[in-house]
């Protein structure tokens, strides 16, 4: 069981920077906002499935953390 969770943590730490080095800050795929416009920028579906995905891998990379502490050794 523990070398599943190391495992685990591994892959979700690689796919968390990943997912985190592809999105930009303060860019927008909005062509409005990059012709000077300073109105509500709002996120479109790609920046927002690219948000939602890097919550959910953080909260399993911090629930597996918690898990792999947990676990007692063996």
């Amino acid at each position: 069981m523990s070398d599943i969770l190391k495992f685990a943590e591994i892959i979700i730490a690689i796919l968390l920077i990943f997912f985190v080095l592809v999105q930009n800050k303060n860019v927008s795929l909005n062509l409005t906002s990059m012709s000077g416009w300073m109105g509500e920028n709002t996120k479109r579906w790609p920046e927002k499935v690219l948000h939602n995905i890097t919550i959910i891998l953080w909260t399993l990379f911090i629930l597996n953390s918690v898990a792999l502490y947990l676990l007692p050794t063996a």
